[in-house]
């Protein structure tokens, strides 16, 4: 039996952190892009982290700080939300600190290759920072914003270390595929592991065509 509810969840929380992501990616990716600030490579380091830091250890930090004591747990206990370990928000929060790299690298590459000669050509034209920004940025940077999104939805389903530290193994509420996966192979249940992983192989294979052809287009148009 298919586990549908893993699927769905996982699909839930791939595509609320994707637009989470998309949302303070993009922003940061400009500002990284553009800005002579001194602090801008410690930013990016920070924001590169995940990519070389054990998906575990960076769970395990999370778990810390969203718990009773935790300055995350503190300051949403404050504000009436409660505990975000093992719930749905804490796994989105993690998910989005985890495929940050995977959003903002590519979308500030793009911002890199456009240069300064469009928008100062907008400028001359009367358009404004946030018109320039909206009308000539992200529509040249378009393939890379789309590799962006492409990538932080793939990487956010796969994800497991970060997850399981974050959300354990609750069914319903934190239990996604990547977890459920672990369990049917745990508990020597191969067909269920077989038809799960299968699915996540294909999806994952078409996620990364898309990313590709993205790739391609960019290169034809910058």
């Amino acid at each position: 039996m298919i586990d549908w509810e893993a699927i769905w969840l996982t699909l839930r929380m791939a595509l609320v952190s994707t637009i989470f992501l998309m949302i303070f990616g993009t922003p940061l990716a400009w500002w990284l892009a553009h800005s002579s600030s001194r602090f801008r490579f410690l930013i990016r380091s920070v924001v590169t982290l995940p990519l070389v830091l054990p998906p575990t250890v960076l769970g395990f930090y999370l778990l810390i700080g969203m718990g009773p004591k935790g300055p995350i747990g503190a300051f949403t206990d404050v504000i009436g939300i409660g505990n975000l370990a093992f719930t749905f928000p804490g796994l989105v929060i993690g998910s989005i600190i985890y495929s940050l790299p995977f959003v903002v690298n590519p979308i500030q590459n793009s911002f890199e290759l456009i240069g300064k000669r469009p928008l100062e050509a907008a400028g001359t034209l009367g358009a404004s920072p946030i018109d320039r920004f909206f009308t000539v940025a992200i529509p040249l940077a378009r393939p890379g914003v789309i590799t962006g999104a492409i990538l932080g939805f793939a990487h956010t389903l796969g994800e497991f270390g970060v997850v399981m530290m974050i959300g354990g193994n609750i069914p319903g509420k934190t239990r996604v595929l990547s977890v459920a996966i672990y369990d049917h192979v745990d508990t020597l249940q191969y067909d269920q592991a077989h038809i799960l992983s299968a699915g996540m192989l294909i999806v994952s294979f078409v996620l990364l065509l898309l990313v590709y052809r993205s790739k391609s287009a960019m290169g034809m148009r910058i």
